[in-house]
């Protein structure tokens, strides 16, 4: 198969255009059907490491705390999200506990597990061992994190609850509000732009220092 480099595929229409040099805020669209062919990534390539591994903390802390208290009589009741899915798995209700643990927990993990693993080793220009496919499978995962979805649920429960008893926010629920900001950031992130940084060609910069630098100990030896 010949590559063709500086060319993009319409997603919409299959039409092939070559790939024009955008400015800021500029996105390129198919003028046969309209689909988004390319956007300029501002300054994308450099926040998305911070901000998952900013994720990774909310994530972390929105797993070990509780996410609500309920005290009801003097009595007091608190759980994080792992025991949420016990208790559901305990009530009998199986699969409601494994669709509850794959979409706030395993699925949002791995996403960002991966772009950490992509990200680091990119950013010091070398390509991190199963790229491709690594690539491709959060590009399968993205539709299956529902983090948001949990929250709005929890937050629909603590209103109805709040007439029978008294709802204490716990850090954990702080922590998801973070993580779903965090993460509506990140997985704005064009996993397209992970093979421009792949194949990237290496500054000038550095390619005309190290040239200065041979000249130089080229001029040295001939003194010599």
């Amino acid at each position: 198969m010949q590559e063709v480099p500086d060319t993009v595929v319409c997603t919409g229409c299959d039409a092939l255009y070559s790939r024009a040099p955008l400015h800021p805020r500029d996105v390129a669209r198919c003028p046969r059907c309209g689909t988004e062919l390319d956007r300029h990534p501002g300054q994308q390539e450099r926040r998305i490491l911070p901000l998952t591994v900013a994720s990774l903390i909310m994530f972390a802390i929105a797993n070990l705390f509780p996410i609500v208290e309920i005290e009801l009589r003097g009595l007091t009741s608190q759980t994080t999200l792992a025991g949420a899915v016990m208790a559901l798995s305990a009530e009998g209700m199986s699969l409601v506990a494994l669709l509850v643990l794959a979409t706030t927990i395993l699925f949002p993990l791995l996403q960002l597990c991966i772009l950490a693993y992509l990200l680091v080793p990119l950013s010091r220009e070398h390509r991190p061992v199963g790229f491709a496919l690594l690539v491709r499978s959060m590009q399968s995962l993205r539709p299956w994190g529902m983090i948001e979805v949990f929250l709005l649920g929890v937050l629909v429960a603590i209103v109805k609850l709040s007439s029978m008893a008294t709802v204490v926010p716990g850090p954990a629920l702080w922590a998801f509000v973070a993580l779903t900001v965090l993460l509506t950031a990140v997985l704005s992130f064009n996993p397209g732009a992970f093979w421009e940084m792949k194949f990237r060609p290496k500054e000038e910069g550095a390619d005309s220092g190290r040239d200065t630098d041979r000249d130089g100990e080229s001029e040295a030896e001939a003194s010599a």
